[in-house]
């Protein structure tokens, strides 16, 4: 560990933005599609709103389970990188992700047409709200699909510090999707209208081109060409790791990922209780809020990059010190973060909403939402240590115990029975990520000390950074 603001420290904070500023681009360009569509149902009335609020947060509930399996393809890569293995086998590893990732996405897009409307029927909306989240959710679904391949591409490049290719394709997805439903939702030019259906149709055409571009990207840029070449090359399938060390790896970083975004979803679909407009106040709110945390999640995405890099070439001294200095960014970044949604509540939104009883309680929920900012950023980044050091197993224990066992209860209790109401729920929130950041601070610190003096720190050596 390094003190802060030492040449070492602001050495390796470089390092990070290097790696992290295009990974938050490619994060926010990610928010920006759903960013698109809260803004565009917004625009159709409240009750279009609440429909495809409750729709994506369905949706959600299989997103955050399937890229947290998925994103175990970056510490695999970003180790099997440090360690200087064959292109091959980097390259073998890299086409038995894509492979698996179709299988999860038609698993994804099956479930979300199997599940999704029963779970939109159960939430007791009036008739209208309902049809048109079913309706929106089945046109919606083949983002799963979609995104399944773009979390293969994505992952494995990331692993391998490639992420210009990322953003390249990210940025692709907002403007596709603010295009196509444009063109779907309103019908210019004469066009037909699809309605609601057609902002689904939209998202999924957005998300199939960017994982296309991306797709692209393998064949152009020399680093990631060598592992696609490399492997070709060797017509076997004996190297590398698969789908095995995916699931061993990511299941308990889906676990984590959907205890996180579990308990936000399910926020919001017991917000349903307190009627359409504070379910609508709460996307705009939410919304706003996962767009911001973009920064701490990609400065913990680029923590686990160089952790793994460093791991997987044995420097565990560096690794612990990258990983001391990812922390240290989110945090900074969640408190100027928390304060942007203090000061200017009322003009975010603007944004998105002209009706005023719904901006109302949707900056009023800002302000709520602005305090476990902190909280998040860095819960966020120690758990991108902790991947980097492929710590996953008690991880997910810290994350289920902190979430599930204090935070919806203690959300639940203040919502209905202190009667806190939709505050109350912000309020349990906050009390979970609380719990998270500082288990899975302390965490870190013990499992790298461990690795550290299990080595020797005498015999580190450096690597570059």
């Amino acid at each position: 560990m390094f003190p802060l603001f030492s040449p070492a420290f602001r050495a390796e904070l470089t390092a990070n933005l290097r790696l992290a500023l295009p990974l938050i681009a490619a994060q926010i360009a990610a928010v920006g599609m759903g960013t698109v569509d809260t803004i565009y149902a917004g625009r159709l009335g409240p009750q279009p709103l609440a429909a495809v609020a409750v729709a994506v947060n369905v949706y959600n509930l299989f997103l955050i389970f399937f890229m947290g399996l998925m994103m175990a393809c970056a510490p695999i890569a970003a180790q099997l990188y440090g360690a200087q293995r064959p292109q091959a086998e980097l390259g073998a590893f890299l086409r038995r992700s894509r492979r698996f990732a179709l299988i999860v996405g038609v698993i994804w897009t099956g479930l979300l047409n199997l599940v999704g409307p029963p779970m939109l029927k159960a939430l007791g909306l009036s008739a209208a709200t309902t049809a048109d989240a079913i309706e929106f959710l089945r046109w919606y679904s083949g983002v799963g699909l979609m995104t399944a391949l773009w979390f293969a591409l994505r992952f494995g490049a990331e692993g391998l510090g490639q992420v210009r290719p990322i953003v390249i394709a990210a940025l692709i997805g907002p403007a596709a999707n603010a295009l196509f439903g444009w063109l779907l939702l309103f019908g210019p030019f004469g066009l037909p209208t699809f309605g609601i259906k057609g902002l689904g149709l939209a998202s999924t055409l957005a998300t199939a081109l960017m994982a296309a571009v991306l797709a692209w990207q393998y064949r152009r840029v020399p680093a990631l060409r060598a592992t696609w070449v490399a492997d070709a090359a060797t017509g076997q399938l004996a190297a590398g790791e698969g789908a095995r060390d995916i699931l061993k790896l990511g299941l308990p970083i889906a676990a984590i990922i959907t205890a996180e975004g579990g308990l936000f979803v399910l926020t919001a679909l017991l917000m349903a209780r307190f009627g359409e407009g504070t379910v609508a106040a709460y996307q705009i709110a939410i919304n706003f809020s996962s767009l911001v945390f973009m920064i701490p999640l990609g400065v913990a995405m680029a923590t686990t990059v160089r952790v793994g890099h460093a791991a997987g070439a044995g420097d565990y001294l560096a690794a612990r010190s990258r990983g001391y200095t990812g922390v240290a960014l989110g945090g900074l970044n969640a408190a100027s973060n928390a304060a942007i949604m203090l000061l200017f509540s009322g003009l975010i939104v603007a944004f998105y909403t002209d009706d005023t009883v719904i901006a109302m309680q949707a900056a009023g929920f800002l302000w709520l939402a602005a305090a476990f900012q902190l909280f998040d950023g860095l819960q966020a980044t120690a758990n991108g240590a902790l991947r980097g050091l492929k710590d996953t197993r008690m991880p997910m224990l810290l994350t289920l115990l902190s979430y599930w066992a204090i935070g919806m209860p203690v959300a639940w209790w203040l919502a209905f029975r202190a009667g806190l109401g939709p505050d109350g729920m912000w309020w349990g929130l906050t009390a979970g990520l609380g719990m998270a950041a500082l288990g899975l601070s302390l965490r870190f610190r013990h499992k790298a000390g461990k690795l550290v003096r299990r080595a020797g720190a005498s015999t580190s050596r450096p690597i570059e950074t």
